[in-house]
């Protein structure tokens, strides 16, 4: 495709993403444009533009879209052998870490239709048993398809789909419903389905273990970074990762680790710096208003714990906030919190506030007075650096000003004992100048030497450079051979759901035919049937006995063409009125012969044959002996 098409194709992506909500930008190129292409030829639309000019009209055409683009192709215990490690040497170490009241916390990311989600379940259920299971498992699932979600929460499954589960399982975990099976219910409660996604949402936390099997590799390699981020977030620092048989991770060795290649289960890398959680609090206290209160103590104890002093002045100019530190400085108390600040002695001491917040709005940017002194009441003078900081919400609007207080007496202290000590130095200096040139004939030598060893570590970094884009490009190709066989399996089972409707609906036609001939032969008249050009469409066997012709040697032919004892000449005026006028029917007499010589009197009935929209299609014949002449 040339820039244009492309150019027009990220236009649909920013379109999906602001009508919708659904970001694909972080998708693989082509797998997505064979997905979209796929749902444009069902359309018969062969350019981006004009697809682009489709959706915006034709706001039903989200949903088949996405659902071609999200491909769902899931079964219970998908790739058994690495289930069955997974049962059999991952999970019991998650489990032997777990005591009994602990919560085990599992999530099942890109869960589709929610077998997977299910298999956990079951897996979970058998080790652990059913009593110990509804008490500590908890399993989240997620997915951007709201469809498959949809289905997912019904819990409900054909036994084709249960095919890949041991009969003695399916029947302890499913219980049959008619024609379909339904997972027990007391165990489906333990089994969370959610809309969630792994590009913009935030991850669920703490979790013991993470499943995400093939969902990674439709993402392009920098989303990829971004979401694996996130999963290593989500984890405990024992928990595991476990992914589809198209994702190795080998170049996320800083993150994870694996346990068992093969099977891609791998473990979380402890990192020295502790996760920071606080952007998740606000969601997970929002139901709960005790979790909420000590949300907001804990801040407020947090703030107070802070050893500079820092006050909030608002848009109004009253004091908003101020910290322990602050309130301890100057003489605040809990009644000047909503005050003006032109009332406070701060306001002007040790230095004039005001001037510098009124700087501050009118630049919109921060200010930093540096050196105050404040004399203390021991006549001793303390220095401080006072930083003003606008404080704007996510639109813009400005909602007041920060006033932070750093207290630099010791750095001016230590800024006089350092003057004083670098004269000392000086003189040290110059005892040291007389050994440095002694050292740099030394330094010479291991500058050649460091020389000869970076030339060899550039030559190593080269080969390692080498290697790693050869393995990035071979895990490439192996991602997007494993999504064109999902594309290819999707396919494959579109076309199994149309060959079974033609197939039924091929049985009903020849039903329907057999009914129809038994109707026609069981009549004791002779029917023809012709079309708008008088072509014979039905003979039947009443017609051959009197004509003598078989159905086959007419069929297709012009009625006013056969050479039977009938005049069928004077068929025209009748079939034609049949056809052009009002009349539905109507009834004639002719004098004819029939295939024995006998002569006799035909009454023909003429009926209009109407089609499955209304329309005029053609006539049928009813031809009865009235009498014979011998």
């Amino acid at each position: 495709m040339n820039e244009e098409s492309d150019r027009v194709f990220e236009e649909i992506l920013e379109y999906l993403r602001q009508a919708r909500g659904f970001d694909f930008t972080g998708y693989k190129r082509s797998s997505l444009k064979r997905r979209v292409v796929k749902q444009m030829n069902s359309r018969n639309i062969d350019s981006f533009e004009a697809y682009l000019d489709y959706l915006q009209v034709h706001q039903e055409e989200f949903l088949p879209l996405f659902n071609t683009i999200l491909i769902n192709v899931t079964s219970f215990f998908r790739d058994a052998d690495a289930w069955n490690f997974l049962r059999q040497q991952a999970l019991s170490r998650i489990i032997a870490d777990k005591s009994e009241p602990s919560p085990i916390r599992v999530w099942c990311a890109g869960c589709a239709s929610g077998e997977e989600a299910y298999s956990l379940a079951i897996i979970l259920a058998d080790i652990l048993g059913l009593e110990r299971f509804r008490q500590q498992v908890k399993i989240y699932a997620t997915d951007v398809d709201e469809d498959a979600l949809a289905q997912a929460r019904t819990a409900s499954y054909s036994a084709e789909k249960l095919e890949p589960i041991e009969t003695e399982i399916r029947e302890r975990f499913f219980e049959p419903l008619g024609e379909r099976y339904i997972f027990r219910s007391d165990l489906r409660r333990a089994v969370i389905f959610g809309r969630h996604d792994l590009v913009q949402d935030a991850p669920i936390s703490r979790l013991d273990l993470l499943v995400c099997r093939n969902t990674l590799m439709y993402f392009n390699a920098e989303t990829q970074a971004k979401i694996l981020s996130r999963f290593h977030f989500a984890l405990n620092d024992s928990g595991l990762l476990f992914l589809g048989k198209a994702e190795m991770l080998l170049t996320h060795a800083n993150l994870f680790s694996p346990i068992n290649l093969q099977y891609r289960i791998f473990r979380r890398v402890k990192t020295g710096k502790r996760r920071d959680r606080s952007i998740l609090i606000p969601n997970s206290f929002a139901n709960n208003a005790n979790d909420l209160s000590r949300y907001v103590q804990l801040r407020e104890l947090a703030l107070n714990s802070v050893a500079t002093a820092f006050i909030v002045i608002d848009i109004n100019g009253n004091l908003s906030l101020a910290n322990t530190t602050a309130r301890s400085m100057f003489g605040l108390n809990f009644i000047d919190i909503g005050r003006p600040l032109q009332d406070l002695e701060i306001s002007y001491r040790p230095l004039e506030l005001r001037s510098h917040l009124d700087k501050v709005y009118q630049e919109r940017q921060k200010v930093t007075v540096n050196d105050v002194v404040r004399q203390l009441p021991n006549d001793d003078f303390q220095y401080l650096d006072v930083e003003f900081c606008l404080l704007q919400n996510e639109s813009g609007e400005i909602l007041g000003t920060s006033v932070t207080f750093a207290d630099t007496t010791r750095y001016h202290q230590l800024q006089e004992e350092l003057q004083q000590a670098n004269q000392e130095l000086e003189t040290a200096n110059e005892e040291l100048q007389s050994s440095n040139e002694e050292l740099e004939t030394t330094n010479e030598e291991l500058q050649s030497t460091n020389e000869e060893l970076e030339t060899t570590n550039e030559e190593l970094q080269s080969t390692n450079e080498e290697l790693e884009t050869t393995n990035e490009e071979l895990q490439s190709t192996n991602e997007e051979l494993e999504t064109m066989n999902e594309e290819l399996q999707s396919t494959n089972e579109e076309l199994q759901t149309i060959n079974d409707e033609l197939r039924l609906r091929t049985t009903e036609l020849n039903q329907t035919n057999a009914f129809l001939g038994s109707i026609l032969g069981s009549l004791q008249a002779g029917v023809v049937v012709v079309d708008r050009q008088f072509n014979i469409l039905s003979w039947n066997d009443e017609a051959e006995n009197l004509w003598g012709l078989r159905a086959d040697e007419v069929r297709n032919k012009s009625v006013l063409g056969l050479d039977i004892g009938l005049p069928v000449a004077q068929l025209r005026e009748p079939i034609l009125d049949c056809l052009n006028e009002d009349k539905k029917s109507e009834d004639i007499t002719l004098q004819a012969i029939n295939r024995r010589g006998k002569s006799f009197q035909c009454r023909i009935s003429f009926n209009l044959l109407i089609g499955f929209q209304q329309e005029r299609q053609g006539v049928i014949l009813m031809m009865e002996v009235i009498e014979t002449n011998n």
